[in-house]
This record gives C-alpha cells, structure tokens and sequence, in this order.
C-alpha cells in the first residue's frame, strides 16, 4: 500500500467518523439516515457528465450494491436507536474487516502477507476491545450488539461488492467515480422511495430538520467513500477495508469530545491497540 492510498484511505475515516458522529447527536436517527443518504445525490449527479458510464460488466455489482447499501442505513439507523455511539460503531465497523478478509482469502483468490494479517488481527482486537466495554449507563446491551453485527455484515457484503464493481467499470479513477457517482444516486433515490412508502415523517423531516445533516453528512459520506473504494482499485480491499475501520479510533475522541460518552482506561488500550495495527499495516511490510 502506497503513502498516497495510505492517506487518502486515513482522510476517509477521519471523515466517516464525523459524518457517523453527527447522524448519533440527532434525535431521530431514521431522518438523520434518510438525509445523509439522500445528500449524496447532489454530488453524484454533479460528477456524472465528466466521468465515463460503468462499463456493463460492472452492472450487477451495481444492482447488488444499492440492496447491501440500503439495508446497511437501515440496520445502522436502528443500532444508534439502540446503543452507545462508542459500542455500536466499533461492533459495525470491526466486524466487517474480518469477513471481507475470511471471503477475500478464501474465495476471491487475494493473498496477504503475513506482517499484514498480523495487522488486521491488531486493528480488529482494539475494535472488539471497544465493543466490549458498557455502554455510559454501566450496562451492557445484546440488542444494540445484534444490531451493529448485522450492520456490519452489510458492510461488509458492500465494500467487496464496491471494491469488484469499481474494478469491473473501468481502469482508471475518472472510471471509480463513475461507478460511485452512479451507486450514490441510485441508493438516494431507492432509500427515499423506501422510506416515503414505510414512514413518510422522516421522508418529510429529512428536507426540514434534517436539511444540515443532508448537506453536510451527504457530502461528507460521498467524499470519504469516493476515496475508499479508489482505494480498493489501487490495493486488496482487505487491507484497505481494515485501514478504514481505523475511524473506529477517530470516533472514540469525537464521542468524548463532542458527545460526552467518556474516555476510559478500557478505551485508551483498545485504541492503542488499533493505532499500533495502523502502523504495522503501514511500514510492516517494508520492516519485515
């Protein structure tokens, strides 16, 4: 993994950290969701005139991603209804790189060195290090959990649906953002319909409370993933998915700092944890 993917894929976690942060200090949750998702249309549709159509190959990845990305906002929309920002995130986010890399390894034919599957077993212990802990109020909560596993398993089925459908679209990164151009307008306008049909209030809220959220949660998701699944054109998707879990370690001080959710010795050690496996992904395979 180069310095420059190295970074961009740091700048995307940075960034989904934040948007995931704002979506959590809202009061309802399921409009907070349907504006970041229906704020990534703007984007997408300003890019499209000046990069190429998904070449045809990369269509049914397409049509796959928009149902794993859907079900993934609904199931992270109800796991914030039901937990800690610092619990669920964590759980959603950790779990994921573990089975992109069991399905990577073991289906798609990806081989890793092993300084980097000693990385991702850092990065994924400081995450479930975190998930862990109790939540604010002393207790812990299985249905919160249920909720960010089965979150994560969506993100985990996207990222290699992304990861393959970029590759399959074309060669180059003006071809990535085509493909995220596309996948984002689709989402917004799947996900708006769905919500209009299942709790048409939050369709309405997500245009009137709502309306900071969609710009900046919608522009900032948009931006953090155009960079991530360039990434995944440039490195394994194991590798890169695993670096941007670190937002887990950028969400533990946003949750302290701006949502007052506390920081913990159990905290600080799950997060050095994580950072020391950031390191090893990065200079590992050059000391190794």
């Amino acid at each position: 993994m180069t310095l420059t993917v190295f970074l961009a894929v740091l700048l995307a976690a940075i960034i989904h950290a934040s948007w995931n942060a704002l979506v959590k200090s809202t009061s309802d949750k399921v409009v907070a969701m349907t504006a970041v998702t229906i704020g990534h249309a703007p984007l997408g549709l300003l890019a499209m005139p000046f990069v190429p159509f998904p070449a045809p190959e990369s269509w049914k990845w397409l049509a796959l991603s928009v149902f794993a990305h859907t079900a993934y906002q609904l199931t992270l929309a109800l796991a914030y209804r039901l937990g800690d920002f610092t619990q669920v995130y964590p759980i959603a986010r950790g779990s994921a790189p573990v089975i992109i890399t069991i399905v990577s390894v073991a289906f798609l034919g990806v081989t890793l060195l092993p300084v980097e599957y000693a990385a991702i077993g850092l990065i994924c212990a400081g995450i479930f290090c975190l998930a862990l802990l109790r939540q604010t109020n002393g207790l812990r909560n299985p249905n919160a959990v249920g909720a960010a596993l089965l979150t994560g398993c969506f993100i985990a089925s996207y990222s290699l649906l992304d990861g393959t459908g970029a590759r399959a679209a074309g060669t180059t990164t003006a071809s990535a953002v085509g493909f995220v151009a596309w996948l984002t307008v689709i989402n917004a306008a799947v996900f708006a319909i769905l919500i209009g049909i299942i709790n048409r209030p939050a369709l309405r809220g997500a245009f009137t409370e709502g309306r900071k959220v969609m710009l900046l949660g919608g522009s900032g998701s948009v931006m953090a993933y155009v960079l991530v699944v360039w990434a995944m054109t440039q490195a394994p998707i194991p590798l890169v998915t695993a670096l941007r879990e670190t937002s887990t370690i950028f969400a533990l001080f946003i949750g302290m700092l701006f949502l007052k959710e506390g920081l913990t010795a159990g905290k600080l050690f799950a997060t050095i944890l994580a950072a020391s496996g950031v390191l090893l992904l990065r200079f590992g395979p050059s000391i190794f």
